[in-house]
């Protein structure tokens, strides 16, 4: 778990920033998946988030690390509680892959033994050709239904066609909504890429100092 001093805080306190970006890990919590954001602005409120592929938690500057150990677990199992109520199940994510193919690619044949989610934290998704398997990021659980449809066609495609010659490409741009799609999806990766980069925070808030 990464924790992420407030930026007003940290450029009042230069010292502070190498303390409030070191690297913590809390009971029951994947170590990066989870990061901490202390704000001098905020009182006595908690909230969380999904941000790029991680949980934010916001909490107060001022809170006890043993309130942060009681505190931030409680709030990533509410986040958590919610998306997997919101969560397609594998077995719709199957159903759903026949039902854009009929509908987008018919001349298609080859369908999909299985699709899994997965932790993928490099890729949106992937495909094997041998035993047709479609695994997909779990990173777009609660994404926007025309985004995970896109990466589910996507894939799809790529069991009967494995590059991203002409056919592929002329199959993929059949998708009704995919530039938007391809927006959403980059905009997230940007948003990850924003809360995973301390060293660059780091140099920013030094020329600042």
């Amino acid at each position: 778990m990464q924790e992420i001093g407030d930026t007003t805080s940290l450029l009042m306190s230069p010292s502070l920033v190498e303390a409030t970006l070191e690297d913590q890990t809390l009971p029951g919590i994947s170590e990066g998946e989870i990061i901490v954001i202390r704000s001098i602005r905020r009182k006595k409120n908690i909230s969380a988030y999904r941000q790029g592929g991680r949980i934010v938690v916001s909490i107060p500057a001022r809170m006890s690390k043993a309130d942060e150990r009681a505190m931030v677990p409680e709030m990533v199992a509410k986040i958590r509680a919610q998306e997997a109520a919101a969560t397609m199940s594998e077995e719709s994510l199957s159903i759903r892959v026949g039902e854009l193919l009929s509908q987008l690619a018919p001349e298609i044949t080859v369908r999909p033994s299985s699709v899994n989610w997965r932790a993928m934290r490099e890729r949106w998704g992937s495909c094997t050709g041998t035993d047709r398997s479609i695994r997909i990021s779990d990173r777009l659980k609660g994404a926007p239904d025309n985004v995970l449809d896109y990466v589910l066609f996507h894939e799809a495609i790529h069991l009967q066609f494995f590059d991203h010659g002409p056919k592929f490409k002329e199959l993929l741009a059949r998708f009704p909504e995919e530039e938007l799609a391809e927006a959403y999806l980059s905009g997230y990766e940007a948003a990850e890429t924003a809360l995973t980069a301390p060293e660059a925070l780091k140099k920013l808030l030094n020329k600042g100092a």
